[in-house]
């Protein structure tokens, strides 16, 4: 960036960003009664994972004035969710102007930030927003809200305490917390893994890594290297293979043809973020599947980042048979042909198998999925990701695979990439991350209310803060009577 930033203009932003919170009486005033357990405070609700969902969601409960709330994220601060970590994209792929988490609040938007300490002759000559500075930007956001997220702290394990959810935690934080709802905003990874191929698996782990690994790449340097995929991530891969001194990489797609159009982009409105989760099922199905057959093209500088290397290579409509390891390396069998490389990088996403999280042994065999009763062969083809994911409600709480089975899973909202099929892109990506967080506490709040209805109930009774004092106003019933007699 050659422009340098003004301490004093985004003092002036947070000025105005408080003042407007005034205006909007936000963070609205608590009022969830406190619960206790055994002498135990119980938090209203807790918040696993602290990346920008997890940041919506947490800023939402707060200024919705559910504020007995905690954020924990494995983490180091400044280093929650992808973007400092596993992805390698040199920009993010969504344009700069969508509003992201900002809640509709115009001072907390990405663009508010960056004007006000770069201007708009910066903004103006940006093209596309540095993943650094999204991370920077996130960063500012959870202080400017001051919001309750504790770092290095990991999810253990979840289990049921008479209505309550415990949540058995380590780190820089250990014990075990009582909470009376759980958000899981897990990220990319949903409620499972890596997904990982058959044909990989039981190969050593020091020949291969999936795209979310940390990998060393500084030794891959004049390495050969393949590279699975034809996604934004296995570009960027590719891209950073190349650029540490890999001594070749081939990218090894499938596909008989690149993806090019990005088609949700195309038909993207707040129609779509609004109306996916009320469709009938079988349209749910009609416009995943579509999207999963058509694919999603990587972007455009993300290829050329890639192909502007004369050591890499595009293999089209070359599938992996078989990958075998000896003593040169990896072995690997191609629908065109044995290639062999000393290093492999699968681009191969996540999946939504629940039992690959010890942390969630408890719930992982009580989860409803798609596959139980709501998909049906007639809305298209059975595909294996889309039928692992949960089956959820309307504020993306699990629901029971035998009714009755595990009655906590209607308090644990699955507020990550895996809610997509039933919610659609509202809990994952930028563009509707706060109409997800929206959704997401209004039905916590109505939940947390009926729950407490009693308590609230008998607050409404005994409230007598008087507002008339009886000095307002004269009887003249009296004088009525009076007349009347006459």
């Amino acid at each position: 960036m050659k422009h340098t930033p003004t301490p004093a203009g985004l003092a002036a932003l947070e000025a105005q960003l408080a003042q407007d919170l005034e205006f909007l009486e936000l963070p609205a005033k608590p009022w969830v009664p406190k619960r206790m357990h055994d002498g135990v405070p119980v938090r209203d609700v807790v918040v696993i994972g602290a990346g920008m969902c997890g940041l919506a969601a947490t800023a939402k409960l707060v200024l919705t004035g559910i504020t007995n709330v905690v954020a924990y994220d494995a983490a180091p601060a400044g280093f929650e969710g992808p973007w400092v970590t596993f992805a390698r994209m040199q920009t993010l792929r969504s344009p700069k102007t969508l509003n992201g988490p900002s809640l509709g609040l115009p001072q907390l938007t990405f663009r508010a930030w960056f004007t006000a300490q770069w201007g708009i002759e910066a903004w103006r000559s940006l093209d596309k927003i540095p993943r650094g500075q999204w991370m920077d930007y996130l960063v500012w956001y959870r202080k400017v809200l001051a919001l309750p997220v504790r770092n290095s702290v990991c999810m253990t394990g979840v289990a049921p305490v008479d209505d309550l959810i415990a949540i058995d935690v380590e780190g820089a934080e250990t014990g075990r917390v009582l909470t009376r709802r759980l958000v899981l905003a897990t990220g990319r990874s949903g409620l499972g893994g890596f997904a990982v191929p058959d044909f990989l698996k039981g190969i050593d782990r020091a020949h291969w890594a999936h795209s979310a690994d940390d990998i060393d790449f500084d030794a891959l340097k004049g390495k050969r290297v393949a590279v699975i995929g034809a996604g934004a991530s296995s570009m960027d891969n590719a891209a950073t293979a190349l650029e540490a001194g890999a001594g070749s990489v081939d990218m090894l797609i499938r596909r008989k043809e690149m993806p090019r159009i990005n088609k949700l982009t195309g038909i993207g409105s707040q129609g779509v973020v609004h109306g996916i989760y009320h469709l009938p099922d079988a349209w749910k199905w009609k416009f995943f599947d579509y999207t999963a057959a058509t694919q999603t093209p990587p972007p455009r500088s993300s290829t050329l980042r890639v192909s502007r290397h004369p050591n890499a290579r595009f293999f089209l409509d070359c599938g992996i048979v078989a990958v075998k390891e000896d003593a040169g390396g990896l072995l690997v069998e191609t629908t065109q042909g044995p290639m062999r490389y000393d290093f492999m990088i699968a681009a191969t996403g996540f999946s939504n198998d629940f039992s690959d999280r010890p942390e969630f042994a408890a719930l992982a065999p009580h989860i409803r999925t798609w596959s139980d009763g709501r998909y049906t062969p007639d809305m298209g083809p059975p595909r294996t990701g889309m039928l692992e994911a949960p089956d959820l409600g309307p504020a993306f709480e699990f629901r029971e695979r035998v009714p009755g089975s595990c009655p906590m899973l209607a308090h644990i909202h699955c507020f990550n990439d895996a809610a997509m099929l039933t919610h659609g892109k509202v809990s994952g990506d930028i563009p509707a991350v706060s109409a997800g967080a929206d959704r997401l506490v209004r039905g916590i709040a109505a939940s947390l209310f009926a729950e407490d209805v009693e308590t609230h109930f008998a607050n409404l009774i005994a409230y007598d803060t008087p507002e008339l004092l009886g000095d307002e106003w004269v009887d003249s019933t009296p004088l009525l009577h009076k007349e009347a007699a006459l």
